[in-house]
């Protein structure tokens, strides 16, 4: 392999944006170097730099931005020296790129085919209708279905996960040498995502790609990578090859992203996460000597700030090197941070109970109602029955689609259910919306959104948006008392004081969705809807705001429902769970009877989806086939039977399944006999010792 010309090369680089106020550093003295064939994984929180560099491989640093020191070389020739009619004729071809929002990639006003076929007609003089034919042919390839009717479709006419497989084949098209994926996968559900890292898997092996791969996801990195890259605040931190990194990291900020992660083994009383403790510093204020050292329980005056830090070979491993000066004398296994064990907390009495909660929208085709035109509804929830007890968290889990929000938006009071009942207490919710309630029903019930950054509001200060609530809920009327209260709730979210004068463009994500809690948390809620609160959170964040809700919950004994498709995090904090698909329950049970057999099918297979950044457990592999039906026209029978491995013709296509019950409260709703079920292999178990049979 040493003989071989690496397909890309970054030696010393060092980035650079120009801002009204200066030179702002963004990525210093960064390597890399990728072999054919070879995946390289780059990791860490928002702000470090992973997009910079890829977009500098790219050359598409826009007027602000320079490369102002080092080279990158592609086959062995620095692209810097390349003209702008040479670096064209490059991109897409020999070097392609998949973005995070494949929305942004694509025309909205030309079709499928169209976009595709411009590729090879631009890179390699092919004739329109040869373009489209190879066009179908990586169509088919990426296992999109029906491939002549795509090239026809608009980007807006197909879902996202169909879309992002359009990208990926427009990458493809012209077989190139490099791709860069920059979080592929973050907008897409998690059966989407398990399919398209399985198809880039696929396609690089046999195309030979060499590719990078950026992602916040551990798991994912693991599942792709053959090497790693972990960057913290404009720097690699370590690197080294994938095992490696991952059984014997040598960087506390390695360390600490873990720490911050949900491995199977994580327990919230027992072994709870462990968060960073404070903020990314912003380029210009990064302090001297090791950038990470302000949050780092490693730091020691005199040898971690006395300049810049180079990068160290680990002894044993020549391919892994770290940024630590103090590396060596740290007891690895000692000294992890490891969070505070609590006692658990004992569920109280049932506070909020379900009971065939049904909720149909009623849509005419065409809008041509007036006209004899027939009227159809969409199924969005059908039948459902559960219950929280209090200071219980539920988390409701499923595909989108699956109807979990629109659950949401019933119970909020934003739509009416169809049938069914929804009791809060004795309060009926199903029919009444929420300008009808009042104000000692909509302070009991109080919602975290899933994004920070649009639920605040931009003109009023983070205080005057908290006080508003304790005002309206009638939690206090002095105004002293009033101030007081938001102080005690920023207290209780772990935010300064002096944030209550700020507006929401001071804060970070993380601190916006801190005081998104606050507000939530200001009336004294019975329950709380956290609709996906950590989804756009960096991991480490993820952490601290999980560890912030369930502190919250354990002082007020408030319940929690936990609508989520990260079953991850769900496995760590959720007590119950229940898993939805195409409006329906298919299974609901405690966390422990969810995560192991007997599963249903779609549970099955939505575990198996889930990436875990864990090198001591194996993983059945099983990714689903085709798309989630539309609620307009859901199948016959079982709405699971158009994607279920376990499909029986002539029973799942033409009755709905019967429930099964298997302990309590452990329920699933299923033609497969109850022996099959309990016969069900785990999806996720401890991997054997070399070695070792049976």
């Amino acid at each position: 392999m040493s003989d071989q010309t690496p397909v890309l090369e970054c030696r010393n680089l060092c980035i650079s944006y120009y801002t009204r106020s200066g030179e702002i550093p963004a990525v210093v003295d960064f390597n890399l170097k990728l072999m054919p064939g070879e995946a390289h994984g780059i990791v860490g929180e928002s702000g470090c730099g992973k997009s910079t560099v890829a977009l500098a491989i790219m050359q598409y640093m826009g007027k602000n931005g320079a490369i102002v020191g080092g080279e990158i070389l592609f086959e062995g020739r620095d692209m810097r020296t390349m003209s702008e009619e040479e670096l064209r004729q490059i991109r897409g071809s020999k070097i392609a790129m998949v973005y995070q929002e494949p929305m942004a990639s694509l025309n909205p006003s030309m079709t499928i085919g169209d976009q595709l076929a411009e590729v090879p007609i631009y890179h390699d003089g092919l004739s329109r209708a040869e373009a489209l034919k190879l066009s179908a042919d990586m169509l088919a390839k990426v296992r999109l279905p029906d491939p002549e009717r795509i090239l026809t479709c608009y980007p807006h006419q197909i879902s996202g996960g169909q879309q992002q497989r359009v990208v990926i084949a427009m990458a493809l098209l012209s077989n190139p040498r490099l791709l860069l994926l920059d979080e592929p996968t973050t907008a897409l559900d998690v059966t989407v995502e398990a399919g398209i890292v399985e198809l880039i898997k696929e396609i690089a092996g046999e195309f030979g790609t060499s590719m990078i791969y950026i992602s916040h996801n551990l798991g994912l990195i693991l599942e792709t990578c053959d090497r790693l890259t972990v960057m913290y605040s404009g720097e690699a931190v370590e690197v080294g090859d994938i095992h490696d990194v991952f059984e014997e990291m040598r960087h506390p900020y390695t360390r600490g992203l873990f720490g911050s992660i949900p491995l199977p083994g994580a327990d919230k009383n027992a072994h709870p996460l462990v968060a960073i403790p404070g903020q990314l510093p912003l380029p210009h204020e990064r302090p001297t000597g090791c950038n990470f050292g302000p949050r780092c329980s490693f730091f020691r005056e005199g040898v971690c700030d006395t300049g810049r830090l180079s990068m160290h070979v680990v002894p044993g491993d020549e391919g892994h090197r770290v940024r630590c000066e103090r590396f060596e004398e740290i007891d690895w296994e000692r000294d992890l941070p490891k969070g505070e064990a609590k006692p658990p907390v004992e569920a109280g009495e049932v506070v909020l109970s379900v009971e065939d909660m049904t909720k149909h929208y009623v849509i005419d085709d065409g809008g041509l109602l007036v006209l004899g035109g027939e009227q159809r509804a969409v199924k969005a929830n059908e039948k459902l029955t559960f219950s929280a007890r209090e200071a219980e968290t539920v988390a409701i889990v499923g595909e989108s689609g699956c109807g979990k929000s629109t659950f949401a938006k019933v119970l909020m009071g934003l739509e009416d259910a169809t049938d069914g009942k929804v009791l809060l207490g004795d309060v009926e919710l199903g029919g009444l919306p929420v300008d009808k309630r009042d104000a000692k029903t909509i302070a009991g019930l109080q919602m975290v959104f899933q994004n920070p950054f649009d639920t605040l509001n931009p003109s009023h200060t983070v205080g005057s948006q908290i006080a508003r609530v304790i005002r309206k809920f009638g939690v206090a009327r002095d105004e002293g008392e009033i101030e007081g209260l938001v102080m005690r709730l920023l207290d209780t979210v772990k935010l300064p004081r002096e944030f209550a004068r700020r507006k929401p463009r001071q804060l970070s994500g993380g601190q916006k969705q801190r005081v998104g809690i606050a507000r939530a948390f200001a009336g004294n809620p019975k329950v709380v809807i956290a609709d996906e609160p950590v989804s756009a959170l960096d991991v480490s964040v993820q952490a601290a705001v999980t560890e912030l809700l369930m502190d919250i919950q354990r002082e007020n004994r408030t319940t929690m429902l936990f609508i989520s498709h990260d079953l991850s995090v769900v496995r760590y904090l959720a007590d119950r769970v229940v898993v939805m698909y195409l409006g329906r329950i298919m299974e609901q049970g405690t966390t422990e009877e969810i995560f192991a057999p007997p599963y249903h099918p779609y549970t099955e297979a939505l575990l198996a989806a889930v990436p875990i950044a864990d090198t001591s457990v194996e993983k059945r592999s099983i990714v689903l086939k085709g798309e989630i039906p539309s609620p307009a026209n859901p199948p016959k029978g079982c709405p699971f039977q158009t994607r279920c491995p376990y499909m029986i013709e002539g029973t799942c296509d033409v009755d709905l399944p019967p429930v099964r019950t298997f302990a309590d409260d452990h329920e699933i709703a299923c033609h497969l006999d109850p022996e099959t079920l309990a016969a069900m292999e785990p999806v996720i178990k401890a991997k054997q010792p070399v070695g070792a049979t049976g």
